[in-house]
């Protein structure tokens, strides 16, 4: 009876231990790319990943996609969900947006995924969902409004300027584009080996990028280090594995229905970690911006 009331507890805790572990994806960008440009350091990351991902394919023999043209989808699918988002997502915080507004935007994925539905694959909007896309750009408008800085015009933004938040937004159409791209092409994608592909189509993207416009050096701090060693195995590896064990089991719909939860529980991690501080204009702009999320996803289930 034991064994089996903590396979339940486990399996209710599921879904909320997932969004924790994303929700740390923010706060691991804020401590380490005061030693790595992001490109680099999410290149880095990527590679790290791909082999130990690749070790535990070989360990549970899972199976590959048997068709090339379906390589490609994925990959170019990876492009997008993974290096635009994340690479979007750490350049702004590395030009000073606070890790809770970054994870504000570009939580917003479900409004985007939404409206860019309607004409890509025939979803009709229904009045509801409309009501939560406003809510959630006049969220954005209530956080955005209090950090305006009108005496720094150059900056824009108590903090950070126009360039962190155009990165903010390529990562949200980034990853909305890629979802809705996923969605229509990669249905067929085999979820371990699927996510191999699509973290190598990232790490090209992003290795191109550095190669470009970084200078690749990075500073092997402890600091680094370890948060390298958390956003590999606790993201890349822990939360996706979770992500596959929640899809197997027919509950996938209930980390969609705690997502919206992100960015609040991600600007209390900042608060603690790093003493970022939002006024009570941006937390009442995140708490509208969560109930329009929330009542766009809720609306999809």
């Amino acid at each position: 009876m034991t064994g089996t009331r903590l396979q339940g507890l486990w399996i209710q805790a599921m879904p909320v231990l997932f969004v924790l572990l994303w929700s740390t994806g923010f706060i691991g960008a804020k401590f380490g790319l005061p030693y790595a440009e992001p490109f680099t350091f999410l290149f880095v990351r990527f590679v790290c990943t791909l082999a130990v991902l690749y070790l535990i394919i070989l360990l549970l023999r899972e199976r590959w996609p048997s068709r090339p043209a379906l390589w490609g989808h994925i990959a170019v699918a990876g492009m997008l969900v993974h290096g635009a988002y994340l690479g979007g997502v750490f350049s702004a915080i590395h030009l000073g947006m606070p890790a809770g507004v970054a994870a504000l935007i570009v939580g917003l994925q479900p409004l985007v995924t939404a409206v860019l539905a309607r004409p890509w694959l025939g979803e009709r909007l229904t009045g509801r969902q409309w009501v939560g896309i406003g809510l959630g750009l006049l969220g954005v408008v209530l956080v955005l409004g209090e950090k305006l800085d009108t005496a720094d015009p150059v900056q824009l933004f108590s903090g950070f300027g126009v360039a962190s938040l155009a990165f903010a937004v390529a990562a949200l159409f980034g990853i909305s584009v890629g979802t809705l791209y996923q969605k229509r092409n990669c249905t067929e994608m085999p979820l371990t080996t699927g996510t191999f592909i699509q973290f190598i189509g990232a790490a090209s993207v992003l290795g191109l990028a550095a190669l470009l416009f970084e200078t690749r050096q990075i500073e092997w701090t402890l600091t680094f280090s370890l948060t390298l060693l958390w956003l590999i195995f606790g993201l890349s590896i822990a939360a996706i594995l979770l992500l596959m064990a929640l899809i197997r089991r027919g509950e996938a719909s209930r980390v969609a229905s705690l997502f919206y939860l992100v960015p609040p529980v991600t600007a209390v991690e900042a608060w603690i970690l790093f003493g970022e501080r939002l006024g009570p204009l941006a937390l009442i702009g995140i708490g509208v911006a969560v109930t329009g999320v929330a009542l766009v996803i809720n609306q999809n289930k």
